[in-house]
Parts: structure tokens; sequence; C-alpha cells
């Protein structure tokens, strides 16, 4: 895709107000005749000039005020419509350069007020100034041997939203060109958001925008850029390296003014804050705008949302993953904050990485050690950092989308975070194939209050699940996600706890519609399994979904379910596999595998057999061994089958070389 360009205005409106006589339409007819005009009209008609010819590439519309000719009202209209007013005053004539604080920059303030509630940042209900960039120009400096500039700063120090000032002249046609530049470069690279004038110092908004951009481009989080850093950062925002030796010229500035702006020969964060308040003392905007851009920021510092959230289209049916390089990208994160290298993120590593970002995507007290993997001591390791981010990447991709452009990805991997999701195919076309290309499955875990299905889900995270017994789950996390093993693939597999609610109330589609559903009773309790019963019959029996009846605590002792069948007939009846007793003093997790095996080869029992000796012992029994005679109780059937097998192998051969012979002869 190449390098993303938080995107600019589509042109630039210019709008030219001043006392009559200072010059304001022959500087603009001057401008597109490149002569002055003899004879002068009231008041010029719009124009436009095209991109191709201005310096920012932007068509650019200039419009002319008379006060002859309109009305205050219509001029209110105007600059609000315009996107820089050119306040325009003659150089040799003193009360116009007086009204321009007098009356015209009121005035454009005036215009400028409006009540904005929708504004979150204003509580107060006030009328909120929304400051519209202003240029000076003084015109006509062909008559004086002076300059105006001097009394023209004064002011821009008590107006912030004056950009620039210039002097020029419509008949010398001298900074013209000039003129209608800078109104350009107050548009699409204006100094008040980065820029305090009476501080000398940039703006809290600038500073915080660009510590996050050094601790993106800090790729060894020493905090320091050393040459490597510096010429990827300059690559990636300015397509060209940077030379050694104005790379040498551009430390040695830093030095010189900011004596901690270089350690060990590489420019720490006051000298690369320094460098760009540089950038802008000496009129340079444009170079830390490009950079704030080229990290997704907008005109008001902000992320632009087409930078955090690029469209992505999501079919019906299908579901979103992160591809390779999501994962290498995560990866590389992810040892890049380790710094101890025990692989796992301490809660101080794990805010330092998302330092770049507004908040964490989750919390770490509760979240993270109750949804994925963690050490022996809380911590995410590597695998249950890519089990987190596999689980958002499911349920809320375009969260997941945000926080990798936060963390930089666009920079690093140079392209969109688009190329980070994988979209896969429709659910109906596993459902046809009988096998799901998927490699993240989602299992709905349904039961009545009391049936164990919350330490189900968390006995999936850890190695000994024992040590869930007895343990009150009182967090409100309800999923859980790790990874297993389907036919020597490795798999995701997220269980969702849905909340227990009467038997009689619905269940939500987004409850409902799942890769694989586990529908979970407590053995133990004779009037558990009744509510599972009525949740398969009403939402599963019809549906396509893959269920799985798995009956809790069966270390204690089983007790007769008071319902119209007993749960191995209730399977029998509807065709399911039998129930899955599980218990958590067992430590034994093959029902996490059966689940995924199922969501992986959706209606195709074949593949889900294997799981179940006792059975594939009862369909050989029912559809062959029966024919041989072989009973399951005889201890050489196995030995009597496989013989069976080579003799009818051998038999084959026979026939298919007699059957040869024949046709040759």
């Amino acid at each position: 895709m190449g390098q993303y360009t938080a995107s600019q205005r589509k042109n630039v409106r210019i709008l030219l107000v001043g006392d009559a006589g200072v010059g304001k339409t022959s500087l603009i007819l001057s401008l597109v005749s490149e002569e002055y005009p003899e004879e002068v009209p009231p008041r010029a008609e719009e124009i436009t000039i095209p991109a191709n010819v201005t310096p920012e590439q932007v068509p650019t519309n200039i419009v002319d005020f008379s006060s002859a000719e309109q009305s205050d009202d219509a001029l209110a209209v105007e600059i609000n419509k315009a996107h820089v007013v050119c306040i325009v005053y003659a150089v040799d004539d003193d009360d116009s350069l007086d009204r321009i604080t007098s009356h015209w920059l009121p005035l454009v303030r005036s215009s400028c007020t409006t009540q904005n509630t929708n504004n979150s940042n204003n509580t107060s209900g006030d009328p909120e100034v929304l400051r519209k960039p202003i240029v000076l120009v003084g015109n006509k400096i062909d008559l004086i041997e002076y300059s105006t500039i001097d009394s023209v700063l004064a002011i821009m120090e008590d107006y912030p939203e004056i950009e620039s000032c210039v002097e020029c002249s419509a008949k010398t046609l001298h900074n013209i060109s000039e003129m209608f530049y800078y109104a350009q470069k107050a548009v699409l690279h204006p100094t008040s958001p980065l820029y305090i004038m009476e501080e000398q110092d940039l703006t809290p908004a600038c500073k915080k925008s660009l510590v996050r951009i050094f601790k993106i481009c800090d790729i060894d989080s020493d905090n320091l850029l050393n040459d490597y850093e510096l010429n990827l950062f300059q690559r990636r925002c300015f397509n060209t390296p940077l030379q050694p030796q104005i790379l040498d010229e551009v430390k040695s500035v830093i030095q010189k003014n900011v004596p901690d702006g270089i350690y060990n020969d590489a420019v720490t964060l006051k000298g690369f804050l320094f460098l760009h308040c540089l950038f802008i003392q000496r009129g340079r905007n444009e170079t830390t705008w490009a950079v704030l851009r080229r990290f997704g920021y907008n005109d008001q510092l902000e992320m632009c949302q087409e930078y955090l959230r690029p469209p992505l289209k999501i079919p019906p049916g299908s579901s979103t993953e992160l591809s390779h390089r999501g994962q290498q990208f995560l990866i590389a994160v992810f040892e890049r904050y380790d710094r101890d290298g025990d692989g796992a993120l301490s809660p101080e590593e794990h805010k330092m990485l998302f330092s770049t970002c507004p908040a964490a995507p989750w919390s770490y007290s509760t979240d993270i050690r109750k949804s994925c993997p963690t050490n022996d001591a809380g911590w995410v390791t590597l695998h249950g950092w890519l089990c987190r981010w596999t689980l958002m990447t499911l349920v809320d991709v375009v969260r997941t989308l945000e926080y990798l452009a936060y963390l930089g990805f666009n920079v690093h991997e140079n392209d969109s975070q688009l190329v980070a999701i994988h979209v896969t195919r429709e659910r109906r076309i596993d459902l046809a194939k009988r096998q799901s290309s998927r490699s993240v499955y989602k299992c709905h875990v349904i039961g009545p209050k009391g049936s164990g299905k919350t330490g189900l889900c968390r006995g999936f995270l850890i190695e000994d699940m024992s040590k869930l017994l007895g343990k009150e789950f009182k967090t409100n996390v309800v999923h859980c996600i790790n990874s297993v093993q389907v036919y020597g693939q490795e798999k995701h597999l997220i269980l969702r706890d849905i909340d227990a609610r009467h038997a009689l109330d619905p269940l939500q589609p987004q409850e409902v519609n799942c890769d694989v559903a586990c529908l979970v009773y407590d053995a133990s309790n004779p009037r558990s399994f009744e509510y599972i019963a009525r949740i398969y019959i009403k939402y599963y029996a019809e549906s396509k979904i893959p269920v799985m009846i798995v009956g809790t605590k069966c270390d204690l002792d089983e007790r007769r379910q008071d319902y119209l069948m007993q749960p191995n007939e209730f399977c029998e009846k509807y065709k399911l596999l039998p129930p899955h007793l599980f218990s958590l003093k067992s430590n034994k997790k093959e029902l996490y595998t059966k689940l995924a095996t199922m969501a992986a080869f959706p209606r195709f029992q074949a593949a889900w057999i294997l799981f179940y000796k006792h059975r594939l012992v009862q369909l050989w029994e029912s559809a062959y061994l029966r024919q041989f005679g072989l009973m399951t109780e005889d201890p050489k059937l196995w030995i009597k089958a496989g013989l069976g097998v080579a003799a009818a192998t051998v038999l084959g051969f026979i026939v298919l070389k007699a059957i040869s012979g024949t046709h040759l002869r």
C-alpha cells in the first residue's frame, strides 16, 4: 500500500478583507494576470487556482470582499466559509494598520463565535471561539522605504490565530505569490495547534503527540533514537534516507542548544522535541506536520478516524483472525517490552507497552489473568499475549485495528493495519464442505447456575485444573481462550460463558450462534439436565451448529436426572455424541480438543468419532463385525479385524491381476 498520510483538505478557501483602497482586489488581479491592472473593479470575482500550479498541490479558491457591494451579514457568511482570512492593510496608511486590532480582528473573532454544545470539551455551554487562521498582509510596499513588520509582530503576540505576516506590492508583484503561499500554509500547516508564540514552546497537545511518535520509533526502547532509528524515521516520514553529513549537523545543532539533547551519540526525547520546536521557529511547520500526519494525526492533533479504523469488509458468516504479519508484529512488540527476557510481561512492562495508547485495551489485573494463559505469577506469556489479541480480533476487530495503529503498525510495517487481519470464508461454505478453513473457533458454554460451566471455562487456561476446586468466580470476564491441537494443527478455541437465566427466558441470537455449543449440566444434581435439554430443543435441534453435552462434577456420585429421558437416551434420540463426563479434579483436557474438532469439522461426525473409542467399536459392531461373527468381547478383535483387512487386500490384488491379464490376452 505504501505510505499513509492523514487526509488533508481537498481545497483551500482564502478570503481577503480590509479597508477600502488598501489594494485587496489589485492583489488578486496581479496574481492572476502577473501584471498590475490599470483599471481595478470594486470587487474581483471568485477565482480558482488549479492544484498543479500551487506549491502545496491543492486547489485554491480566492474570494474578494467589498464593503460597497456586500453587507456585514454577507461578510460574516464568507468569514465562516473561508479556511483562512487575509487582512490587508496599506503600509503607507497608519489608520488601516490601526484598524486591524480595532475592527478587523474583533470582527473575524465574533463571526467565528458559535454556540457549540456538541463539543465534549465545552461543558459550560458558553459560546466557543473557533480560531480562524489569519494572515496579515501589508500592501503598497513600493511606496515606502521602511517596514511595518515590527508593529505587526506586536499584534501577533496578542492574537495567536495570526499565523504569519508579509509585506508585498500589487504594483511591482513583490511577494504576491508568497502572500498566497503563506495563506495556503496557514490552512494546511497551521502554527497555533503546534506552538505557543508567547511562551516560545510547543503546545501540550503537540508535545504529547511527538512523545508518542518518539516511543514508537525507539525500537530498542532505550529512550534514545540512534542513527538506525533516525534513518528509519526519516524514510517512513519523507521517503528518503538521512545523509550522514546532515545527521551530524542535526546532532550538532541539538548539542549546541540542548546539552542533554544528545546522549551516547543518539538523540534524546528532549533533543527530539527541540528539533521540532526549531522547525516551527524557522517557519518550517510543514516538516512537523508531515511527521504528525504520517503518524495519523489530524489538524486538531487527534488521531484520524480513517487512520484508526480503515474500512474492512466482512461478508455475512465470515469471521476475522490475525494474519501472519499481524502475529509477527505483535510478537516483535512483546519481545521489545519484555525487558528481562523472562517470556512474560510484568504489570509494569505491560503498562509501558501501551504507553503509546490512550489506555490499555483490557485490564491487566482482571481480564488478562482470567481470559488467557499466564505464568505462575499471573503475568501474561507470549502465548497468552497472542491468544488475547486473537480473542479481541474475533469479537471486536475494530478495536484491534485501533490498537495496532496506536502501537505503530502502520509505520513499522509501512502499510495499513488491514494487512494484519485475515477475513475467513463464509460459514455456509464450511458447512457445505464439512470442514472449516478457520483457525479460531467460538464455543458457547451454556448451563444452569451451579453447573460448573465457569470452572470448565477457566480450567481451559491452566495446567492443573484441580487448583480451581472450591474456588468462587466473581469477575465478569466471559471469554477464555487457549490453543489446542486438532489433527496436528494449532487452533484457537474461545469459550464464552453464557449468563444463565431461566430456561423459558429467550437467548439472544448472538448468544446462540457459534461454531460449537457446549451444553453443561451438573451430573450430581438431578434437576440440572432439564435446563440444557430445553435449550437444545428450542435453539439447536434444528440448527447446523455442532453440540456437545457435558456432565460436570463426575468425581461426585452421578444422580438420575428428573427429566423425561436420561442424558444418554436424550443424546441417542437426537443423534448426538454421548455425554462427556468432566471433572476439574481429574485434570483431563480432551474435552477442549473435542470441542475444537467439532468446530473444525461441522456436520462431519466421522472426524469427531475418533475421540469416542467405545462408539467406534459400536459402529464397527453394528455395521461390519457382526457380519463376520466378531464380538467386542473378543480379546483378539483387532487382530482378527486386521487379518480380515489384509485378506481383503490380497484378494483384491489377485482379482485385479487376473483382470489385467485377461485384457492383455
